[in-house]
């Protein structure tokens, strides 16, 4: 019955065969190291998955391939950066514009009165007809296309929008992302 210290001791001694077969895939000593180091790893880690008695070699070599080919297709999605030219290039709209701009608009909807907030958000969020918002608010087309006319211009001053210029990203953001364009 092998011991534990054995079955490390026929690893220890598979090491060059691994490094032979780890530079023969990746070409370079380097990374064959890494791959060897990697197989050994795994192999200590599963260490329990060894049939005692069978081939310590082919064991570690299979795992040692696995790494390899698993490293390979990760890499083959990766893009080569090493000066950040690309990542330069890449522009995202940063996420919390949006969500102050919410807060920005769920205190303004509060400061205009129920009449008008409510019919603004029948009409306006809620995709309701005027018709339809004339019902549920037991009054006339004409008073609720009022009170949404009035309910956006009040949001417009309160948010102070001037027009859709003023939409979407602010002008520091445009500036950033007309820069990062190709």
């Amino acid at each position: 019955m092998a011991t534990e210290d054995d079955i490390r001791q026929e690893m220890l001694v598979t090491i060059p065969h691994l490094r032979a077969f780890a530079i023969s895939l990746s070409g370079s000593v380097e990374k064959a190291d890494d791959l060897v180091q990697g197989a050994l790893l795994r192999g200590l880690e599963n260490l329990d998955k060894f049939l005692p008695g069978s081939n310590m070699q082919a064991w570690l070599l299979t795992i040692l391939r696995n790494l390899f080919h698993t490293q390979y297709r990760k890499r083959k999605r990766e893009v080569e950066d090493p000066d950040g030219v690309m990542a330069g290039k890449l522009a995202v709209m940063p996420e919390q514009g949006s969500h102050l701009d919410f807060k920005d608009m769920q205190s303004a909807l509060a400061k205009i009165s129920l009449e008008q907030r409510e019919a603004l958000l029948l009409v306006a969020a809620e995709g309701v007809s005027y018709e339809e918002a004339a019902q549920i608010c037991d009054t006339n087309v004409g008073t609720i296309k009022s009170r949404v006319n009035r309910a956006r211009t009040r949001l417009a001053e309160l948010l102070k929008v001037g027009g859709g210029e003023d939409l979407g990203p602010d002008r520091l953001v445009k500036a950033a992302l007309f820069l990062q364009s190709p």
